[in-house]
């Protein structure tokens, strides 16, 4: 057990569990740092953390009978009011964890504080809706007491008629049933106000295809450093902070390649090692922006200890959670401009094992011409190459190759225009009846 100093409020003793059978990317004594900085940003005081190895969960209380008593004589002594999981707790054993530590003493897990922190941060309607609904959905299955003190909790937003309108019971009701009907109906709500979310991102989305401009989409592990990078490439002023989740609702800017051509840059909400699956859920509208993307550009801290393993979070999140297998993707190795001795050896690690990967700082600007030339680059080799030939009563097809592509060579003939370049694949159909590369 590990003790430190605190504040007066919210004091929380921090627990962790590592499983031998299901390691998790992190060790459990990293993976509880993690835990000790999202209590931070909670706004939380870590007092004192501990941890064990087992074979498997205890079905009761997830720690062992002997494990929970050791871990009540140190709330007791350290005066904790909270006790923070490492990983996402049953409601039985929530329910029995709090028979052990007494009604003074909160049973949190590492999803609920996830869900806190979202609902801090989150800045628009659609930001609010997502997090009500997920905590809503977190809180269901555990909901056994009064609806006055689940409501306090809730994120913030929640659906049209808020949470005043628990209506009167039935006869043999039981509060409960009550509460969980109003609830059930709320969730309803949610879902309902968040698929007209979906299907007006989905009308702007379908304008972008239209007007075939590229997006890339920066992704990567909380704090990483995204909306720097951002603010950098664009100099626009997306919202920054040296804490985890500090930016949720996504955010475009339109920048331009150094060939000149137009590309838009998105900014998404972070990941992290556990996320919870109702999060992923909640903000399929926002992630959806991540699948429709024509590249992606991977931002690592790369003077964190586990930067490689949040490398391995990341990716997993792509492709097992959302399925994105088949998007290019550029790794940028951020925050060089902290690299110090012990930084340097996590950086050579990580060029060792990803060695295409594009060194930059986003807060001194060192590698941002670098980076812009490598995603021109990628983005080029998506692009289709031809040689066409074109009469010139198609003049307007000649203006839409220099539109949309780029012209290497235009040669003016008797009979038409001889274009070689490149071009967009949405508009390489229309050239194919007048390609002479293929003939």
């Amino acid at each position: 057990m590990s003790e430190t100093t605190s504040g007066p409020a919210g004091r929380a003793f921090l627990v962790g569990v590592e499983v031998a059978r299901s390691p998790g990317l992190l060790d459990v004594e990293t993976s509880l740092d993690e835990l000790s900085l999202l209590a931070d940003t909670a706004g939380l005081h870590t007092i004192g953390q501990t941890f064990q190895r087992v074979k498997h969960p205890d079905p009761a209380t997830f720690i062992g009978s002997g494990k929970a008593e050791e871990v009540r004589q140190w709330v007791e002594e350290l005066q904790a009011d909270i006790v923070l999981f490492d990983d996402e707790l049953s409601p039985r054993h929530q329910r029995e964890l709090e028979k052990v530590f007494g009604e003074n003493v909160r049973v949190m897990d590492r999803t609920e504080l996830i869900l806190d922190i979202f609902a801090q941060h989150a800045r628009t309607r659609e930001g609010a809706l997502q997090v009500s609904l997920a905590q809503y959905e977190y809180r269901l299955p555990r909901l056994t007491r009064a609806w006055t003190h689940l409501a306090r909790q809730a994120g913030g937003a929640s659906a049209r008629g808020g949470a005043g309108g628990v209506g009167l019971r039935g006869p043999g009701e039981t509060q409960l049933e009550t509460d969980r009907r109003e609830i059930g109906r709320l969730i309803a709500n949610l879902k309902r106000e968040l698929e007209e979310v979906r299907a007006h991102r989905e009308r702007h989305r379908a304008q972008r295809r239209r007007s075939h401009i590229p997006v890339v989409s920066l992704v990567g592990y909380t704090n990483a450093g995204k909306s720097t990078l951002l603010n950098r490439l664009s100099d626009a002023d997306v919202y920054v902070a040296d804490q985890l989740f500090a930016t949720l609702d996504p955010t475009t800017r339109r920048i331009d390649l150094p060939g000149g051509r137009p590309v838009l840059f998105t900014d998404t909400v972070g990941f992290i090692q556990k996320l919870p699956t109702g999060l992923i859920a909640a903000f399929r509208a926002t992630l959806e922006e991540i699948k429709e993307a024509t590249l992606l550009v991977h931002v690592v801290d790369a003077t964190h200890p586990a930067a490689q393993a949040h490398v391995h979070a990341v990716m997993g999140t792509l492709r097992d959670e959302l399925q994105i297998t088949s998007i290019p993707i550029i790794l940028v190795l951020n925050k060089i401009d902290r690299l110090n001795e012990e930084g340097s050896n996590v950086f050579d690690a990580l060029l060792a094992a990803y060695p295409a990967a594009v060194p930059v700082s986003a807060q001194t600007g060192q590698g941002i011409d670098a980076l812009l030339e490598v995603v021109d680059t990628q983005l080029r080799a998506l692009l289709v190459e031809m040689t066409v030939h074109l009469p010139y009563q198609k003049g307007a097809l000649v203006a839409q190759f220099h539109e949309h592509g780029t012209v290497y060579s235009e040669e003016h003939r008797e009979d038409g225009v001889l274009l070689h370049g490149i071009i967009d694949p949405a508009h390489a159909g229309a050239f194919d009846p007048y390609r002479i590369d293929r003939k």
